[in-house]
């Protein structure tokens, strides 16, 4: 690889050939501040945040888009960039309704922290004062506040680079400009798959995700309620970052505490369900092999992508498995196996779950998912940030916690289960459940390392029974449609397939904590976090969905078997096309 010498702040600094004034800067330890740049889909140098003096040029550089070049000297702090910085922050805040006391991203605000490093105490343009809210809420997952908006374009960036959805981007011109859907529609009346990769990558409280905290608080303050709580994997691998853990600290033990100091009455773990969701997708998947069913099977477990699948390509809605969610057949289970053996009403149990996605606010409203007494399976869902919230709110000092353990009610779990929360995961998990049904012998080896890695779309062969049983996952929309383009041409043929709503699967869902772009840019989320789902499946001793001494005590006492006619009833759902424009049709008919 040809390097290239460059000087930053007088320090020298070997970097790539083709690395940006940023990338030097970053090599060399400095912090360049960029708002509106996010690494490969966003690099368009329109915020101006990051203008940075260089030998050469004649005035200042976008740092994340000027390339470096031999012998070139970088000044990150000189005062003519730190004055064209301060110049540019306060020109956007003067457009900016400040809140910021009550304002969900105060203290993790990239505008914020700004406009206090670099010492602005008043705004000089304008009369932010005057701006009222813009406030747009028409999903169940999101509220976009326009009046906070910088005009970055990092949603508009995500949302059609890597979802490939693109139902949000810039209206009108000069200072009319604004983010909006088509004909100035909400999100629930367009296209949009609630997985919230745009809050992810805001740096303001411009879009937030619907807070239902209320209604969990509510819930426990309620003595008719037996209310209970189930966690998802990618869960532990990220709710420390908001407590100041290093990313990827898996910290269990510590969330399991902080929920029963909540004051929850059963702390469950949803990798339960996806065990569960194991014995009857790999039952599935044997079923269609053996018996000349629809193929590739897709899983479904990811709501973002069953909506995209629904609204993009229901041509794919017979692949899909039929088989619920994690967290939709923990509820069932809830309020029923569990409410049975609890002796409790099923409508007096109150089902939480804490997820890394926002998609998962829409998926417990979906039809088919209310499989009791026609009781919702899930009654409320909180993101990881939400449950961060309520951990701060009840003044619980988290760092403190002992480790602790989750209720046994449904609370075993195997390895197979953890790894559900990474991309690949669901596929492995699956195949250390379905291969040794259709062979009738013992793995000799678990991991499934092909479908493993942050790659976008990933495949592999195995000879199994003796037959080749070819699989691919993909995770993140664009990826997705890649791959499901391939099959439909007829250039790839798959008997499995897992797709994951988001890029890198759950661990970086829309839900997870939120990092700033210079941890973003620098720092790959993804696969730090499902390190730590790995390291926990690889130390687990239990490691196959079929081997869990609760799925075998669950379906001896209860369920008979995977793919029974009581399984199908609570376990199972439905799907079905839908618009892509459901404003627009509801308006025609």
């Amino acid at each position: 690889m040809d390097m290239v010498n460059v000087k930053v702040n007088g320090i020298p600094v070997s970097v790539p050939a083709g690395s940006t004034v940023l990338e030097a800067a970053n090599a060399a330890g400095v912090d360049i501040p960029t708002l509106c740049y996010m690494k490969e889909i966003n690099a368009i140098g329109a915020c101006r945040m990051c203008v940075t003096e260089v030998t050469g040029a004649r005035g200042l550089v976008a740092a994340c888009v000027y390339p470096v070049a031999e012998g070139m000297e970088i000044n990150t702090n000189s005062k003519k960039a730190y004055d064209a910085r301060k110049r540019t922050l306060e020109l956007i805040l003067s457009n900016h309704r400040m809140e910021c006391t009550t304002c969900a991203r105060s203290h993790n605000c990239e505008l914020q922290k700004l406009a206090n490093e670099y010492g602005v105490k008043e705004v000089r343009f304008g009369d932010p004062g005057s701006l009222q809210p813009q406030i747009e809420c028409s999903t169940a997952h999101l509220i976009r506040d326009n009046s906070k908006c910088v005009l970055c374009r990092r949603c508009m960036a995500v949302c059609n680079h890597l979802q490939s959805v693109a139902v949000i981007g810039a209206s009108e011109r000069g200072f009319a400009t604004h983010i909006g859907s088509p004909f100035d529609r909400g999100l629930g009346e367009v296209g949009c798959i609630s997985c919230g990769q745009c809050i992810a990558v805001c740096p303001t409280g411009a879009l937030t995700e619907v807070d239902d905290t209320d209604k969990v608080w509510a819930a426990l303050a309620d003595p008719t309620k037996h209310v209970v709580v189930g966690t998802a994997p990618a869960v532990r691998a990220a709710l420390g970052e908001e407590f100041g853990e290093k990313i990827g600290t898996n910290v269990e033990g510590k969330m399991v505490a902080a929920l029963r100091r909540l004051g929850f009455d059963g702390v469950f773990d949803v990798n339960a369900g996806a065990d569960l969701t194991i014995m009857e997708e790999a039952n599935e998947l044997v079923e269609r092999v053996k018996n000349g069913g629809v193929l590739p099977m897709i899983t479904s477990c990811s709501p973002g992508w069953v909506r995209f699948c629904e609204q993009y390509f229901p041509e794919f809605i017979p692949n899909l498995s039929t088989c619920k969610s994690p967290q939709q057949m923990f509820g069932a289970m809830m309020k029923s196996y569990y409410a049975k053996q609890a002796g409790i009403d099923p409508k007096d149990i109150f089902v939480v779950t804490a997820m890394p996605c926002t998609a998962k606010k829409y998926e417990i409203r979906r039809p088919d998912e209310a499989s009791v007494d026609g009781l919702w399976d899930i009654d409320a869902t909180i993101t990881t940030r939400e449950l961060a919230k309520m951990i701060r709110k009840a003044g619980i000092k988290f760092e403190r916690l002992p480790d602790e353990k989750f209720d046994p009610a449904f609370g075993d779990f195997t390895g197979a289960g953890v790894i559900f929360g990474a991309t690949g995961g669901v596929m492995e998990a699956a195949l250390r459940t379905a291969v040794e049904t259709l062979t009738g012998e013992e793995l000799q080896k678990l991991d499934f390392t092909e479908v493993r890695g942050v790659a976008g779309i990933k495949e592999a062969s195995y000879e199994v029974a003796g037959m080749t049983v070819k699989v691919a996952v993909a995770s993140g929309m664009a990826n997705a449609k890649e791959l499901l383009e391939r099959v439909k041409r007829g250039e790839a043929t798959y008997h499995f397939i897992e797709i994951m709503g988001c890029p890198g699967g759950c661990v970086n869902g829309g839900g997870q904590p939120i990092q700033p772009g210079n941890v973003r840019n620098f720092v790959d989320l993804r696969a730090e976090r499902a390190k730590a789902l790995y390291a926990q499946d690889a130390a687990m001793p239990i490691r196959k969905s079929h081997e869990s001494p609760l799925m075998k005590k669950v379906y001896a006492e209860y369920l008979g078997k995977p793919g029974s006619h009581l399984a199908h009833e609570l376990l199972h759902t439905s799907y079905s096309k839908r618009s892509r424009y459901p404003g627009l049709e509801a308006e025609k008919a």
